[in-house]
């Protein structure tokens, strides 16, 4: 349970260039759209498994079972932030709202992960007081954001959805003019 949350997480930030096979601009790029599917994948499963540790709390299970939980909720993280540097690096060739979905999701996703690291950090330290409040709102906060990060994606992969079939239905309207 030790070790820095996603390497590749922290270097995401720095991963900002622009890709050689850049799409025009303004154009839905396919490998993102199934980059964010994949990051959705993983905020899913981020969420089930900071909802069930959420559930823990209410229990009086021991510090084993956080333990688990909470390594399974490292690894969605670094998956994610692994993802997240890829969508970095194919960022200059989506459109502006896949360019706006790439930045939005890197604070939530940093956030969740010093939560994350914090929390781990916390039941190392600490595996007696796993029951006090402390603990609790780490366990919380942790819920709450990894919460978020599945909305946010969700939203925006339901967002490029609907413009696209917005665009297919407009294409057909144009056949008919």
């Amino acid at each position: 349970m030790t070790g820095l949350i996603a390497p590749a997480l922290l270097a995401a930030g720095y991963l900002m260039t622009t890709t050689a096979n850049a799409a025009t601009v303004g154009q839905d790029s396919a490998q993102i759209a199934t980059l964010l599917a994949d990051a959705k994948a993983e905020a899913v499963q981020l969420k089930d498994d900071s909802s069930d540790m959420e559930s823990f709390i209410k229990s009086k299970l021991s510090w084993e079972s956080y333990a688990r939980k909470v390594d399974m909720i490292k690894e969605h993280a670094n998956n994610t932030g692994k993802l997240l540097a890829r969508l970095q690096e194919e960022e200059a060739g989506g459109s502006p709202w896949q360019q706006t979905a790439i930045r939005r999701i890197e604070p939530l996703l940093r956030e969740l992960a010093a939560n994350t690291e914090t929390t781990i950090n916390y039941l190392n330290a600490n595996r007696q007081k796993i029951h006090f409040a402390e603990f609790k709102d780490y366990v919380k906060t942790n819920y709450e954001l990894a919460t978020d990060l599945e909305e946010l994606i969700r939203d925006f992969i339901n967002y490029g959805e609907a413009k696209q079939k917005a665009e297919r239905l407009g294409s057909k309207l144009e056949i008919y003019r």
